[in-house]
């Protein structure tokens, strides 16, 4: 039987659900991986994620000692929260981002395969390839639009589903946005990120901030807030290049941290 308390996390605070969530990793004898992982996401000012700047500095110091993308990186690989002015249409962020992506795509050799928010606005029908923009204007258009349709997909099996043993994207295979009740008149936007698998040091953290960088931008365009992020995950594996003493300050931090909440964990 699942254990629902090592399997389903929900918070608040974006850190402190990524602390829970990779705890019991941490532990002498832990568990190398968690399947599946669920964490839920739930407290934002303005759409923005609530955190924790002690566990965000302490992550993102282990990453950068570790030669590894940095959770800000990472999160913009699914949405690039620098190119967007919210005063301005949102088609000025997608030709912004299409201007930049020679660039992006050379920044990192991690990214030669792609990146997400680039296929959110680019692998729809030829028809209409930008889902984000499709989903956005469907919603806008009428009352009572299917829901089942504002989903974005972004693992395409005529080029992603190869027998290579390695490949490190794409991980996230589709994202699906929920307007949703959340009082009697009220609407307010969940937003649900499926991965097959995800590394939970140097990927979880930053993919839960993009996560929510996206519903921020998606609940802003449909006029409702930010209400909820759950990011649904396969595998979490805890990566082999992050060892134990790399980690200890970062384990210290958040013992530390959950302590204070009444050992949450």
């Amino acid at each position: 039987m699942m254990n629902a308390e090592v399997h389903y996390i929900e918070d608040e605070n974006l850190s402190v659900a990524w602390a829970r969530a990779v705890r019991p990793m941490l532990a002498r004898g832990g568990p190398g991986e968690v399947a599946p992982m669920i964490v839920a996401v739930t407290g934002f000012d303005n759409g923005v994620p609530r955190e924790h700047g002690g566990i965000r500095q302490a992550v993102d110091k282990m990453l950068v000692d570790l030669d590894m993308q940095t959770s800000h990186t990472v999160a913009n690989t699914l949405f690039p929260d620098s190119l967007w002015n919210q005063s301005q249409p949102r088609a000025m962020l997608f030709q912004r981002y299409m201007a930049a992506l020679p660039r992006l795509r050379k920044a990192s050799t991690k990214n030669s395969h792609g990146l997400y928010f680039e296929r959110m606005i680019t692998g729809g029908p030829e028809t209409r390839p930008n889902q984000l923009d499709f989903i956005i204007e469907t919603y806008s258009k009428r009352k009572g639009v299917r829901r089942s349709g504002l989903q974005v997909g972004v693992f395409d099996p005529k080029i992603d589903q190869t027998s290579a043993a390695q490949l490190g994207f794409p991980c996230l295979q589709h994202v699906t946005f929920a307007p949703t009740k959340i009082g009697s008149n009220a609407k307010g936007l969940c937003v649900n990120g499926f991965y097959a698998t995800q590394y939970a040091f140097e990927r979880a953290y930053g993919n839960y901030l993009g996560l929510c960088h996206l519903g921020r931008f998606v609940a802003h365009e449909l006029g409702i807030p930010l209400v909820r992020m759950t990011c649904f995950t396969g595998i979490l594996l805890h990566e082999d290049k992050v060892k134990g003493s790399d980690i200890k300050p970062l384990e210290t931090v958040i013992d530390s941290v959950l302590a204070g909440r009444g050992g949450a964990s």
